[in-house]
């Protein structure tokens, strides 16, 4: 059996980048058998299953305005009596006995969780592994939320305390390997590579470009509108093209980072009012996602950096090739086929791009063909593989996991 922590995703409808994966992990894992989602409540500040409400909050279909966690008010009254009365019983009265329970956790989780998670640990008599997406934060922390900068030094600990960690891209594995190096970490656990699945379209509708379906000339991008996704060069470029006569309509689709997203936003406006072919539809259901990539001749996806880089691979599944960057995890996306994978993505160099796939129907042609000849892996695909690798890993005692120097 698999206890899978949902502490943060089972309390919020938000669709980005983690949130997608843990929910798509929860679906696939469901199907296999022997998953049971928990979380840490803190009204009743211990582990527990998960209540309906939370199940319905993983199913949901629709886009929520902001990623943050919504506990009601109901739960917290209903956490907080249980907790005062002491009616808590223990997670492991509420499981089935298992021969061997395995613990996944695939989200970047809080401090308060962090302290909580011994509890859960105790529960698993088998390997106790994490997902690690990234290292954003260090690379980048000017572009990356204050609070999450100052945070992940000690999330980056933390992970030593489990058996295992599973990086979605050669990228990641080694910049996390590289921190704990830097670190004086003498005995890490094992990091493996596992790159993520994709949410597969149907053979009708994606993997076959339909031209009759397209809109002249649109340009999308999929991603949150954030400092490090770049959507700032990416609206001077489509700027110095409109301003040069061409036509064509860029598409915007993401939720906006109140802090890190402003300026784009702001200049998504300005665009706007002055009558530029731009539309931004903010965060979407996944169907409303599936029918603009339909839509589109292609996609740029300008940001700097990625731990994985969901939107240029479910581009390339649907058959219309990606604008991207060359390096990192992006460039490991890019490797089989169907992108422009450029040097740097400033607004140069994206307008360069743009301009040749909008002036080459050959190019573009070429490109779009390569998309539909590559393989993807699915969402099952990815828990198999998760689900095969976590009995390899052996528990590791309290000695070896204090392996600072």
């Amino acid at each position: 059996m698999l206890l899978l922590d949902l502490t943060h995703t089972s309390h919020t409808q938000a669709r980005t980048g983690i949130q997608r994966v843990a929910r798509q992990l929860h679906t696939a894992l469901c199907a296999q058998g022997g998953e049971i989602a928990v979380c840490f409540d803190r009204w009743q500040k211990s582990w527990r299953t998960l209540e309906p409400w939370e199940e319905n909050n993983l199913s949901a279909k629709g886009a929520a305005a902001s990623r943050g966690a919504n506990w009601p008010w109901r739960a917290r009254l209903r956490g907080t009596l249980r907790r005062h009365l002491g009616r808590t019983p223990p997670l492991a009265s509420r499981l089935p006995p298992p021969a061997s329970t395995s613990l996944l956790v695939p989200e970047i989780f809080s401090p308060g969780v962090a302290d909580a998670l011994p509890a859960l640990f105790a529960q698993a008599s088998g390997p106790r592994a994490a997902i690690f997406h990234d290292a954003i934060a260090l690379k980048l922390p000017e572009l990356t939320p204050a609070k999450t900068v100052a945070r992940f030094p000690a999330y980056l600990r933390e992970l030593l305390a489990f058996d295992g960690i599973a990086a979605i891209s050669e990228d990641s594995r080694q910049s996390l390997l590289d921190y704990w190096r830097w670190l004086g970490v003498n005995n890490p656990p094992p990091v493996q590579t596992i790159p993520l699945g994709l949410s597969l379209p149907a053979p009708s509708a994606g993997s076959i470009s339909n031209p009759k379906s397209q809109i002249s000339n649109s340009i999308l991008s999929v991603g949150s509108v954030e400092g490090r996704k770049n959507h700032l060069a990416l609206l001077d470029a489509c700027e110095q093209l409109w301003a040069r006569g061409l036509h064509f309509e860029l598409h915007l689709i993401g939720l906006t980072h109140p802090q890190t997203g402003r300026a784009a936003l702001d200049k998504i406006v300005a665009l706007q009012a002055a009558g530029r072919p731009l539309r931004y539809s903010g965060p979407v259901d996944d169907a409303t996602v599936a029918a603009a990539y339909d839509a589109c001749q292609f996609t740029v996806y300008p940001s700097l950096m990625e731990g994985f880089g969901l939107p240029v691979l479910e581009s390339l599944a649907h058959g219309k090739p990606c604008v991207c960057s060359g390096h990192g995890a992006l460039g490991e996306a890019a490797r089989g086929g169907g992108c422009v994978a450029l040097d740097a993505v400033d607004a140069g160099s994206l307008a360069t791009a743009i301009l040749r796939l909008l002036q080459n129907p050959s190019d573009l042609a070429a490109l779009a063909a390569a998309a539909r000849a590559r393989t993807f892996k699915s969402w099952h695909d990815y828990a198999a593989e998760l689900s095969a690798w976590l009995p390899t890993l052996s528990k590791r005692t309290k000695r070896q996991v204090s392996g600072i120097k």
